[in-house]
C-alpha cells in the first residue's frame, strides 16, 4: 500500500511538472507576490458564488487548450497552445499575453467528466464571465450564447453529456473599444487612463450537478423599517405547488423562518433585537433556502442576509444626507478599479483579491466606488464580511466622454442606436440582478462622466423603480439632470464644491489622483501619469492631508460623501495608495487611518 500511495506521489509530481513545463507567465511586466502562488493544477479553486452556496461542483479552472482564428471561420482542429483559464488572453497569467482583437475568435477547449454521483442529476455549466460575445458547445453539441462582459451566466448542459469523457469548446469574439458594448477602461491602444484589453474568460469556470426541480436564484429584500426580511426564489419552472422555506441563523442558532407557495416570496418576521449591518459591525445572519415539491426536499442552497437600509434624509440644517440605517453617515471611500499587473481583470488569488478590500478597510474608509467594473461574487462578499458601502457603477461603453453644453449642466444627450441602446440596458438590468442580494450594495451608478450618457432620467427612474432599495446616482461627475437621489462632482485635484443640490445629497464623486512614482514598480518605467506628483511618500501624505482636512470643512457646507482616486496605481497611472504590484504602499497609512476615521465619524 505504502509502495503505491508512492508510485502515486509520483505520478501526480510528474503530472504537475509536465502541466508547469506548458504554462509560465507571459512577458516581463511587474507582478504581484500572488502570481507566484499560482497553481496550475488548482486556480482559484475557491466556491465562486458565496451567496447561493451547494456543497457539491466541480472547477474547470486551468490549462485550457486556445487558439486565434481569423473572425467566421471553423473550430480549430489544432491549437496554438495553452492558456491558464480563467485569466484573459491579454494577461501575463494567462501563459499567453497576446491581443485578441476585432478581427479574430479565441477558442477554448478542454476535456472533463462528470463524477458517477452526479448521475440522474441534472448539470449546470456556469461562467462567471466571459468579454464578450460567447457561443458554447459540449461534445460538439451547441448549448448556449451570452453577450457581455461582466456578468455571470449559466447552462443547462445534460442533454449533450456523454458517460464517458466529454469536451467543452468555448468560442468568444470581443471588439474592445471597436465596439459600442459596455467595456470600461479597455482600449486598443492603452495610454493614460486607459488599459489593456480583457478579452475571453476571466472569471471561473465551473460545473454543478442539481436535481431535476432546483433553485435557480434568490432575491433577497431587507426591511429594518418593519423588521423583516423578504426572499424571492426563482426555480427552473415556477410550479404553484411548490414550497419555499427560508430559515434565518444567529450562527447555528435558528431566529426566523417563512414559509409560502404559489411562487410568492417567503416574508420572515425578524426578532425584535435584530442586529444591523453597518461598516462598524458588519453582522451578517446565514440564511438556509429549502425547496419542496410534492412533499419532498427537491433542492436546498446556503446564503445569508444583512439588516440595514440605505435612504436619504434632510438633516437639522436643512443639508439632504446619506443614510445607512436611518442615521446620517458620511460615505467616504477610494475610487476601486480592480486591476491587476499579471490578471488585468482577474486577481492571481482569491488572497488577493481580499487584500485590497481589507487594506481599503485598514486605511480607515467606510466605502469603495467600485470604477465601471464588476467583480466577481467572491469580491463584494468580502465586502459584506469586512463591512464596506459599495457604489457599484456601470461599465461604460459605446462614444467616449462628450460634454454637452457646459459641462456640469443639462444638455442635449448622446443618441445611441438602438442595438447599442438595448445592449446597455440588457447588461445593466443583469449587473442589478446578480448583485441585487449583497448587502454591501449601497449605491448604483449607471453613467461615468458623460461617457455613453443617454436617456439619462428615464435610466435613473428605471433603476430607482427596479430596485427602491438603494440609493442612484444618476451621472457620476457627467452632464447633470434633476433625477436620483445625488448631485456628483468630480473635481481635480483638490476638493471643490462648485454646485450644490439643496433637493439631493451633493457628493464629491472622485478627486484627488495625487501621484507618486516608485522606480521598481512601474508598469512602464519611461511613461507615467497623474493629477499631481511628488517625490516623496511625506509629500504626498502632507497633500492628501491637506485635500481631506478641506474636505472635512465642507461637510458641514453640505457634502455628503467622497470619492478620492485611487486604491492603486493602474498600468501608467501613479496615483494609488498603493503600487500596481501592491507591495509598496505609498503613503503614511497610520496618518491617512486617522483622517479618514475622523471623516466618517464626522456626522455621527
Amino acid at each position: 500500500m505504502i509502495k503505491h500511495l508512492t508510485l502515486l506521489g509520483t505520478a501526480l509530481l510528474f503530472s504537475s511538472q509536465i502541466l508547469l513545463a506548458q504554462w509560465k507567465p507571459a512577458g516581463d511586466k511587474i507582478r504581484t507576490f500572488w502570481a507566484e502562488k499560482v497553481d496550475v493544477n488548482n486556480v482559484l479553486p475557491e466556491y465562486p458564488r458565496p451567496i447561493m452556496e451547494r456543497s457539491d461542483w466541480q472547477n474547470l479552472n486551468g490549462l485550457w487548450n486556445y487558439a486565434v482564428l481569423p473572425l467566421g471561420q471553423s473550430a480549430p482542429t489544432t491549437f496554438d497552445g495553452k492558456i491558464l483559464v480563467p485569466f484573459a488572453i491579454e494577461s501575463s497569467l494567462s501563459g499567453v499575453g497576446k491581443t485578441l482583437g476585432m478581427e479574430k475568435e479565441l477558442w477554448y477547449q478542454r476535456a472533463f467528466n462528470i463524477p458517477s454521483s452526479w448521475r440522474g442529476k441534472r448539470v449546470l455549466l456556469h461562467f462567471g464571465a466571459v468579454d464578450w460575445k460567447t457561443e458554447v458547445w459540449v461534445n460538439n453539441i451547441k448549448v448556449g450564447e451570452h453577450t457581455g462582459g461582466f456578468t455571470p451566466f449559466t447552462f443547462d448542459v445534460t442533454e449533450a453529456l456523454e458517460k464517458s469523457t466529454n469536451t467543452l469548446t468555448v468560442k468568444v469574439w470581443d471588439p474592445t473599444d471597436k465596439g459600442f458594448q459596455p467595456r470600461g477602461k479597455q482600449v486598443s491602444n492603452p495610454r493614460g487612463i486607459w488599459y489593456t484589453p480583457v478579452s475571453g474568460i476571466w472569471q471561473t469556470v465551473w460545473l454543478e450537478p442539481v436535481s431535476e426541480h432546483y433553485i435557480a436564484g434568490i432575491k433577497t429584500t431587507p426591511d429594518i423599517d418593519t423588521n423583516k426580511i423578504k426572499v424571492k426564489v426563482e426555480t427552473d419552472s415556477n410550479r404553484q405547488s411548490d414550497r419555499l422555506e427560508v430559515k434565518v441563523f444567529d450562527g447555528k442558532h435558528l431566529v426566523a423562518m417563512g414559509t409560502s407557495i404559489n411562487g410568492l416570496p417567503v416574508e420572515i418576521p425578524m426578532p425584535a433585537d435584530a442586529k444591523l449591518w453597518s461598516p462598524d459591525s458588519p453582522f451578517l445572519y446565514q440564511m438556509e433556502v429549502s425547496l419542496i415539491s410534492a412533499g419532498k426536499l427537491v433542492d436546498q442552497i446556503k446564503s445569508y442576509v444583512a439588516m440595514r437600509k440605505y435612504s436619504i434624509k434632510r438633516d437639522e440644517h436643512g443639508i439632504v444626507r446619506l443614510q445607512l440605517n436611518n442615521k446620517d453617515l458620511f460615505q467616504f471611500g477610494p475610487l476601486d478599479q480592480g486591476w491587476w499587473p499579471d490578471g488585468l481583470y482577474t486577481a492571481p488569488t482569491d488572497e488577493a483579491l481580499r487584500y485590497d478590500i481589507e487594506k481599503t478597510k485598514d486605511f480607515g474608509f467606510n466605502m469603495i466606488r467600485k470604477h465601471i467594473k464588476v467583480e466577481p461574487a467572491r469580491w463584494y462578499t468580502y465586502c459584506d464580511q469586512i463591512g464596506l458601502i459599495v457604489w457599484q457603477d456601470m461599465p461604460s461603453g459605446d462614444k467616449s466622454p462628450e460634454w454637452q453644453n457646459r459641462k456640469y449642466f443639462e444638455g442635449t444627450e448622446l443618441t445611441r442606436s438602438a442595438e447599442s441602446e438595448e445592449t446597455y440596458r440588457k447588461e445593466w438590468k443583469e449587473v442589478i440582478d446578480c448583485l441585487y442580494s449583497y448587502p454591501c450594495i449601497g449605491t448604483w451608478v449607471p453613467f461615468n462622466e458623460a461617457w455613453g450618457q443617454f436617456k439619462t432620467q428615464e435610466i435613473a427612474e428605471w433603476t430607482k423603480q427596479y430596485d427602491p432599495s438603494r440609493l442612484v446616482n444618476p451621472a457620476s461627475g457627467g452632464n447633470h439632470y434633476t433625477c436620483g437621489d445625488m448631485l456628483d462632482l468630480h473635481h481635480y485635484p483638490g476638493p471643490e464644491m462648485f454646485l450644490y443640490d439643496a433637493q439631493r445629497a451633493t457628493v464629491l464623486g472622485e478627486y484627488g489622483g495625487i501621484g507618486l512614482v516608485l522606480k521598481d514598480h512601474l508598469w512602464e518605467p519611461n511613461r507615467n501619469w497623474g493629477y499631481i506628483q511628488f517625490n516623496t511618500s511625506a509629500e504626498a501624505t502632507a497633500e492628501y492631508l491637506k485635500y481631506a482636512g478641506i474636505l472635512k470643512d465642507m461637510i458641514s457646507r453640505g457634502f455628503s460623501a467622497a470619492v478620492y482616486t485611487q486604491t492603486t496605481d493602474v498600468e501608467v497611472e501613479v496615483n494609488g495608495l498603493m503600487t500596481y504590484d501592491r507591495k509598496v504602499i505609498k503613503l503614511d497609512e497610520s496618518k491617512l487611518k486617522k483622517m479618514n476615521t475622523e471623516i466618517c465619524n464626522s456626522l455621527k
